[in-house]
């Protein structure tokens, strides 16, 4: 049987993940550092972006009205406005589902992004987890997830994972009486959002997240959406605080949904893919690494010997990574890459060489 209940899933990795653990954690209060650790697009926000939320500043008195922005998103995926709710970044939707799904068995697919479990629990949920494995490369088979699961979130593309699940698959996770949560705060770094779910209305249950955050590095200003029913949209949104996201939010949300800002976001995944596939080739130059593959979003997740002892020479010598172990499914084996420039990479390389050499010598 694939699903284990979270009692069990500690023994797979020998402890308890930290689900709070996050990639700032890894630059925090050190300013020197090569940040591969947060998988915000580098060189963000641009200067466009920058004078739209200035340019907000100025009405900052009175209080935020966000209609503009839902229609904007809404226009953005073809769906009517009471098909989305802003949030203030797509971690606060998780909080908001925790609260308002009434869910008598939620299952969580790991590895991913730990909030939705953590928001889970706190919420005062009993979670299962469903772990994927490096023999499948972490791919999701659809029958892995329990028929009677009334909710199911999984990732795509998959933090830390760096899998896409094909839309089919999870498609037929979809039912009368399920909720199914995907999160797709990385899609738009793929080209072409193949696999994406963002407005479908077919699929009973769909729940989508998508967060403006990562491509914009907007992560300070903190701005996502749902895309749900309209039933599930209001429950949502009575479970939210008043006025929950901030004017500037707002504006980021309309400028980052126009069709040159779409057009701008289309050519940052082209450049990913390109500055990752260099990553990925530079990175079998180690006989001892392991990626995981194939990769199809703004990271990896690299596997080797004492990750933690090379994670702590990577950062004496100047460059931050994500450690894997605070994954549930993961453990103290793995590494997450952000994808950077070549420039970068190949600083990270020789930096790592170095690493590893001393530690074989």
């Amino acid at each position: 049987m694939r699903m284990r209940a979270i009692a069990d899933t500690g023994a797979a990795t020998g402890h308890e993940p930290d689900l709070r653990h996050h990639g700032d954690a890894e630059v925090r209060a050190a300013d020197d550092l090569t940040d591969l650790a947060v998988n915000v697009r580098a060189g963000t926000p641009p200067a466009w972006l920058k004078a739209e939320i200035a340019a907000s500043l100025d009405g900052l008195a009175a209080y935020p009205d966000g209609r503009a922005a839902r229609r904007a998103v809404a226009a953005r995926h073809g769906l009517p406005v009471d098909r989305v709710l802003l949030t203030s970044g797509a971690a606060e939707a998780f909080v908001l589902l925790a609260r308002a799904v009434r869910a008598q068995r939620p299952v969580v697919v790991h590895p991913q992004f730990t909030e939705p479990e953590a928001a889970l629990r706190d919420a005062g949920h009993t979670v299962e987890r469903v772990l994927l494995t490096e023999r499948d490369g972490f791919r999701l088979a659809a029958d892995a997830v329990p028929s009677d699961a009334d909710l199911v979130v999984v990732g795509n593309p998959t933090n830390p994972t760096s899998v896409l699940h094909p839309a089919k698959t999870l498609a037929s996770l979809a039912r009368p009486g399920r909720t199914l949560v995907v999160d797709e705060a990385f899609m738009d770094a793929v080209p072409g959002e193949r696999a994406a779910l963002a407005g479908r209305t077919d699929l009973p249950g769909l729940v989508v997240l998508r967060s403006l955050t990562k491509t914009w590095g907007l992560a300070g200003l903190r701005i996502g959406y749902v895309l749900a029913t309209p039933d599930l949209i209001a429950d949502l949104a009575a479970a939210q605080p008043l006025w929950p996201v901030s004017s500037p939010a707002l504006a980021a949300a309309r400028a980052c949904t126009t069709p040159a800002a779409l057009a701008e976001a289309a050519a940052a995944a082209e450049e990913i893919a390109a500055d990752r596939a260099h990553l990925l080739a530079r990175l079998g130059e180690f006989p001892t690494l392991r990626a995981v593959g194939p990769a199809e979003a703004p990271f990896v997740l690299i596997r080797l010997p004492d990750a933690m002892t090379v994670r702590a020479g990577l950062r004496a010598r100047g460059f931050a990574v994500r450690r894997g172990d605070t994954f549930p499914g993961l453990g103290p084996d793995w590494l997450r890459l952000a994808v950077r420039d070549r420039a970068t990479t190949d600083r990270l390389v020789t930096a790592l060489a170095e690493v590893l050499g001393a530690a074989g010598s």
